[in-house]
């Protein structure tokens, strides 16, 4: 759901399951929680030394996540790397670090870009992706691969943009958030250089949002005044040494791709089967679209299943992957039930 950028209302996200427990109080427990875009098959974290837990976070153990990053993304220089606790800590921090001006933002995609950019003083420009590209703004602001709609931007238009940007005095924003399990198109290799920002999040692809971790690519000197602008811990000492350690281990990152690709293409096909348009979407979640999407919502509320549903486009829900073969079973027992065509 989203509001007006720059509204004193928060944003809401999918993930907190305690509306669906108050309003329906005799849904089947556990509730199944498909409202977020998180891998349902989490990294697993191994053993996390005492001392991330009871000393402040080292500056060698940030180091060395940084180096993680880094190399896991083919970025040239750790230096062009800010670790932050989850992108959306980046993403309304970035707004405050740039003079006041024009803003163009992709639209629809994730409510916070254009929300944060608008309490920062910025005069944002929501734009459909076939004219983010026309405006003259200085700063352009996209998710790649999108969300909800996962629509994907070539990295050549990328970097062409970025150079436009720059030459303005301004920046490209990429949002990669997806991108770990989509990465053809990533920016972060060329991000420093080109003068653009890419920001990563680690609680999606690795299954574990609630650590709060994430990473921003950038140049070195912006990266240094975001990290700056963060405070002196950003990144708690057992995140650290998970990113280090998750960032290094590529066999997982592979297997996870296929995972989810299939499990992506199973989805597809049970909401297909219930009625339901595919609209697009990534390997994490599916947009459907539906006239009955708000009866549908509630429905499947009923059931105890949290899906994502947005004001602004009210035909349209979207579904992250359902974690095991009982949750599959259940999702099309209450798709079968429910209103979807």
């Amino acid at each position: 759901m989203t509001q007006t950028p720059g509204g004193d209302a928060p944003l809401c996200h999918g993930g907190d399951l305690g509306w669906l427990a108050a309003a329906y109080p005799d849904a089947p427990r556990p509730l199944l929680d498909l409202s977020t875009a998180v891998n349902p098959w989490p990294y697993a974290p191994g053993a996390i030394p005492a001392t991330a837990w009871t000393r402040l976070p080292q500056a060698a153990a940030a180091a060395d996540a940084r180096d993680a990053v880094a190399t896991a993304l083919g970025v040239p220089d750790p230096a062009a790397v800010a670790l932050v606790p989850g992108s959306e800590a980046a993403i309304r921090r970035l707004p405050e670090l740039l003079p006041p001006g024009e803003v163009d933002v992709l639209w629809p995609t994730y409510g916070t870009h254009a929300d944060a950019w608008a309490r920062a003083g910025h005069r944002v420009q929501r734009r459909a992706a076939d004219a983010l590209g026309q405006g003259t703004a200085p700063v352009r602001v996209l998710a790649n691969p999108n969300n909800p709609d996962g629509r994907v931007v070539d990295a050549a238009t990328l970097r062409a943009w970025a150079r436009s940007c720059a030459a303005r005095g301004g920046l490209l924003v990429v949002d990669e958030a997806f991108a770990d399990l989509q990465p053809a198109h990533s920016l972060a290799p060329e991000a420093a250089e080109l003068g653009a920002v890419v920001l990563r999040s680690f609680g999606k692809t690795y299954g574990l949002p609630g650590l709060r971790a994430g990473a921003v690519v950038a140049p070195p000197a912006l990266a240094r005044r975001l990290a700056g602008h963060l405070g002196a811990w950003p990144v708690s000492g057992p995140a650290l040494a998970v990113m280090a350690r998750a960032y290094r281990d590529p066999a997982w990152l592979a297997t996870t791709r296929a995972r989810c690709a299939n499990a992506a293409a199973d989805l597809d096909a049970d909401l297909a089967a219930a009625g339901l348009r595919v609209a697009g979407g990534t390997v994490l979640f599916r947009l459907a679209e539906t006239p009955h999407a708000a009866a549908l919502h509630a429905a499947l509320a009923r059931h105890g299943i949290a899906v994502r549903r947005f004001d602004a486009h009210p035909a349209w829900l979207r579904f992250g992957l359902p974690p095991d073969a009982g949750a599959n079973a259940r999702l099309r027992a209450a798709l079968a039930a429910a209103p979807a065509g």
